[in-house]
């Protein structure tokens, strides 16, 4: 299992959108679809499926939370290892613009050969991209987040938080801007990569006016073993006291977090409506999410 799942907030179309995406993305599928119910938002889809290897994870929970381009995800399109990359990258590209929006158009740009950013119909937004084979190989998808607003200038700053607080992590590239580069800031990050427990991320600085920043409407999960794992990520991340609640917690950059035990996602799959009822009325009321009750919960006790 992977130790960080992203994990989207849809309105209503979390099952059509994985299923969607699954016919888009070649090596992709949806691995399960399940219910939550008695929630602040009702009855809730659930959904895990797997994109270009990673899994990515989504609820249908209401209008409460938008996605929004700070936290999108790259596709790497290696002619290496894919004799089509180029023309793989442009049937991609069409099948994702069909309801969505350009963000940078599909195009040669100083950093890639073809490149293109794009919001899809469902509000996730991608950035495809034609790479250079040459270094260190790196995953066909990564998540990428745009720092920006009152996180503009700190992405150098985040990822070396987070390389700290996860083990079997380090620093990848690191490209800066130069002068002359408005809007961005001489020093601040142009382009940066690294993993966390061995996955890899992507950061860069947004300068400029932008109407997005971090919200819940993505979120990244970590699972954890134990409960005294629980308690270490939640002290390092934990930044804003009223966002806590049932295991979410925002750090001091904006980014919210999932802080879950991994049996959390048996559970989920278990297939057993009456034990997922159980549990999720259990954790409702917490915030930091307690290991030992909700596991009492799902035996029924």
């Amino acid at each position: 299992m992977q130790k960080i799942i992203p994990h989207l907030w849809f309105d209503k179309e979390a099952v059509e959108a994985a299923h969607f995406y699954a016919s888009v993305f070649p090596d992709s599928k949806v691995k399960f679809t399940g219910k939550i119910t008695g929630t602040p938002s009702g009855d809730c889809d659930i959904v895990a499926f797997d994109i270009l290897g990673m899994e990515i994870q989504s609820i249908s929970a209401g209008p409460i939370f938008k996605m929004n381009p700070s936290i999108s995800f790259m596709i790497n399109f290696d002619p290496s290892k894919d004799a089509n990359a180029r023309k793989s990258i442009d049937e991609i590209w069409e099948k994702l613009s069909v309801g969505g929006e350009a963000l940078m158009p599909l195009d040669k740009y100083p950093f890639s050969e073809r490149y293109g950013w794009i919001k899809d119909k469902y509000g996730v937004t991608w950035q495809l991209i034609y790479t250079n084979p040459d270094g260190e190989e790196r995953p066909r998808i990564i998540p990428s987040l745009l720092f920006t607003q009152s996180a503009y200038g700190k992405a150098e700053e985040a990822s070396n938080y987070y390389i700290s607080i996860f083990k079997d992590s380090k620093r990848g590239a690191l490209a800066k801007y130069p002068a002359s580069m408005e809007p961005n800031k001489e020093g601040t990050t142009m382009f940066s990569d690294f993993t966390l427990a061995n996955q890899w991320f992507v950061t860069m600085d947004g300068g400029g006016e932008h109407a997005f920043t971090f919200n819940e409407g993505i979120s990244l999960i970590i699972n954890c073993e134990t409960q005294a794992e629980i308690d270490y990520f939640t002290e390092k991340l934990s930044a804003v006291p009223e966002s806590e609640q049932c295991g979410w917690v925002k750090d001091k950059f904006g980014l919210s977090w999932q802080i879950v035990p991994k049996s959390m996602d048996e559970i989920m799959r278990s297939g057993d409506q009456a034990k997922i009822d159980r549990v999720t009325q259990a954790l409702m009321p917490m915030k930091k999410l307690d290991m030992a009750a909700l596991e009492r919960a799902a035996e029924g006790k």
